[in-house]
């Protein structure tokens, strides 16, 4: 009996494993490395270890002490791995222009003559204590909000205190709140589109639902990248829809489609659109045929009976359909990039450009934190909203 269980406790873990290391592997590990890369600000600390111990008495605003300097003259020094100098200047540049062009300048000096520590004979620049705030803040802790306090352009000032970054300098909830604006718009689109759309398609039978579904699932069926070079062809000033609007006499001039707001919704919305005709569809072939015909018998007139019968019973698969398209759509990157402007360019664009053209891992894993959270309060509502209704049921 004792056999029995442990072979049956070893069979239901060997059958479990696969699903486990996926997820570790695949969801956890990326999870973690994202998380600790957005908290975690080592390269000052391991650069410059000298100017740490003694740049934290200084009180920010004074200029530099000529011990500072010869610290910072010593660290320079004592790096002979381009990695990490790289990183270091990188790192020092994102909090203010110049480091890229005074790191390499003050480094070649300081390691060409070992007694070079006077770091403003150097360069000037030296001399202002605004270069070097960035090296005080990036050698004060190996945890740190700096990127995420960025990730919505806040700052913690020389004194600690939290603050809005200067105008111009970052437009990172510009972007957060435009991400989330197209998200809605594409959201609320998808939901004039798709609940008639399945209304009907639930209200049919044999092919013509058929018909119907495999209209919507088409698109399941194709690339990305080919259903948005499609709609870059359509959307073009001599493409299909302004040509056919010309040719009918409804316009004069070709409409702008394509590198504007219009195009990335109406293209976000074709590729997102079975992810809430689905889910509708779903719940309304579960729903009595005949209690719109009832409605109706009892007085009710169809906008009343769709209103106060229909909507209410449907409520679930709206909801699902909203979050599934709301979600997909902070994370779009392809359809913004190609068929929007630099206006119109969302989150994952931003994303993207620190992870591979800065090579600022630390605001990119801040900024899809703030993505990752968005999408773990909607989906928190949805449970509430859901556990709400079978407790009505």
């Amino acid at each position: 009996m004792k056999d029995d269980r442990k072979r049956s406790w070893l069979v239901s873990l060997a059958l479990v494993a696969p699903l486990v290391l996926f997820l570790v592997f695949f969801f956890a590990a990326p999870l973690y490395t994202m998380v600790s890369a957005a908290i975690s600000d080592p390269i000052g600390a391991r650069a410059l270890p000298h100017t740490s111990a003694i740049i934290e008495r200084w009180d920010g605003t004074s200029p530099p002490s000529p011990e500072m300097q010869t610290a910072f003259a010593e660290d320079l020094r004592a790096i002979d791995d381009d990695q990490l100098f790289g990183d270091l200047v990188r790192r020092l540049n994102s909090a203010k222009s110049g480091f890229r062009t005074l790191m390499p300048k003050t480094r070649n000096a300081v390691k060409a003559d070992p007694a070079a520590n006077d770091l403003v004979a150097i360069d000037e620049r030296w001399s202002d204590p605004a270069f070097w705030q960035p090296v005080k803040t990036a050698t004060a802790s190996i945890i740190t909000d700096r990127n995420l306090l960025a990730a919505v352009d806040l700052e913690r000032s020389t004194a600690g205190d939290i603050q809005e970054m200067p105008e111009g300098s970052s437009a990172n909830r510009a972007t957060l709140i435009r991400t989330f604006v197209v998200s809605l718009s594409v959201t609320l689109a998808c939901l004039l589109i798709g609940l008639p759309y399945a209304m009907i398609a639930a209200s049919v039978d044999g092919w013509k639902r058929q018909l119907l579904l495999g209209a919507v699932l088409l698109p399941l069926w194709t690339s990305l990248l080919v259903r948005t070079a499609a709609w870059f062809i359509l959307l073009q000033d001599n493409g299909l829809i302004n040509s056919s609007l010309t040719a009918l006499g409804l316009i004069n001039s070709p409409l702008p489609l394509i590198f504007n707001r219009a195009g990335v919704i109406i293209a976000m919305t074709h590729v997102l659109l079975p992810f809430m005709v689905l889910p509708i569809f779903s719940v309304l072939i579960g729903i009595p045929k005949n209690l719109m015909p009832a409605a109706a018998s009892l007085g009710a007139p169809p906008l009343r009976a769709f209103w106060n019968v229909l909507l209410p019973m449907s409520t679930r698969g709206i909801v699902s359909g909203s979050l599934l398209v709301f979600m997909s759509a902070l994370g779009y990157y392809i359809t913004p990039a190609l068929i929007g402007g630099a206006r119109d360019q969302m989150i994952s664009s931003v994303i993207a450009y620190y992870a591979t053209g800065a090579a600022n891992w630390g605001m990119a894993g801040a900024l899809g934190l703030v993505l990752l959270v968005a999408t773990l309060i909607l989906y928190t509502v949805y449970l509430r909203l859901s556990g709400e209704e079978q407790a009505k049921r």
